[in-house]
């Protein structure tokens, strides 16, 4: 009895938590932001862009929506989180340290010889990543995978899958979208970072996914659009999966490429360019604000 009200107590302390945190998750995300700079200038790695325009969509997850447990990252029962577009890992970590998952100290080894964190998403180097990824194209399966063995296990947990834009191009992503209308997944949740920009260009020129939604429609899923960007939209969306009964939901994020620092944003560029110190001293004065 007494394990049981420890953890009733547990259950209100971090619903008062999240209700603190989702008043300020536009502050959080700034936070975020700052110490996503810091970690690629630091390591003078790649990436940035990516990061960014993803940190709205990580807070929403991570501070209002995902049914986890910071301090029991394993148990049963919650929501599972797969990062397909590994290349962005930098975002994750931080989210998950400003979560709790691990102090923020740790981010200092972010993508450095003899560092603890990886420069794309590695499964259990830290607490709260479950699964590694980094070839595009392998995050909707093994999340599809996960929704299926909650269906069969007759357990409640969702999972959610964020993907890139240009990562929509691997066929692998719409076998596992055929795959989980088939089975009639509707635990799980894709979410498409659609920044508009992949590695050698613009996505319409590279590979038009347009028309997008239309596509996913015709896969099975159900869809629905937002600002990526703007945190209460994301959260209302989010809250609202699954959007049909029997049918796996895809949320099309609109978002823009280093979002937040106004030199990076929309800039092909900073898919490859590391800041330096000057870069990251304009970019901090600017998320300062």
């Amino acid at each position: 009895m007494r394990d049981l009200i420890r953890q009733l107590n547990g259950s209100r302390k971090m619903l008062v938590y999240m209700k603190q945190k989702a008043e300020n998750l536009d502050i959080i995300a700034c936070e975020i932001r700052k110490c996503i700079v810091k970690m690629h200038c630091a390591s003078n790695s790649s990436h940035v862009g990516s990061a960014l325009s993803c940190v709205d969509i990580l807070v929403s997850l991570y501070f209002n929506v995902l049914n986890i447990r910071p301090k029991m990252p394993k148990f049963p029962d919650r929501d599972r989180f797969i990062l397909s577009k590994g290349h962005a890992a930098s975002a994750l970590y931080a989210t998950l340290a400003h979560r709790g998952f691990f102090k923020k100290g740790i981010l200092n080894g972010y993508c450095i010889d003899g560092g603890t964190l990886p420069g794309h998403c590695t499964k259990d180097v830290v607490p709260g990543i479950e699964a590694s990824t980094g070839s595009l194209g392998h995050g909707l399966p093994i999340g599809a995978g996960m929704a299926l063995s909650a269906k069969h296990d007759k357990k409640d947990f969702k999972t959610f899958v964020l993907l890139s834009d240009g990562e929509c191009d691997e066929g692998s992503v719409w076998e596992a979208a055929m795959f989980a209308s088939q089975h009639k997944l509707d635990n799980l949740i894709a979410i498409i970072d659609y920044n508009k920009i992949q590695a050698f260009g613009r996505t319409k020129d590279i590979i038009d996914l347009e028309p997008f939604t239309d596509k996913w429609r015709s896969f099975g899923w159900k869809v629905t659009e937002i600002n990526g960007h703007d945190i209460n939209k994301v959260i209302d969306a989010l809250k609202r999966v699954p959007f049909a009964s029997g049918k796996p939901s895809v949320i099309i994020a609109h978002t823009t490429k280093g979002k937040g620092v106004s030199f990076m944003e929309d800039e092909l560029l900073w898919h490859y360019k590391s800041p330096c110190k000057e870069d990251a001293e304009k970019a901090f004065k600017e998320l300062n604000k």
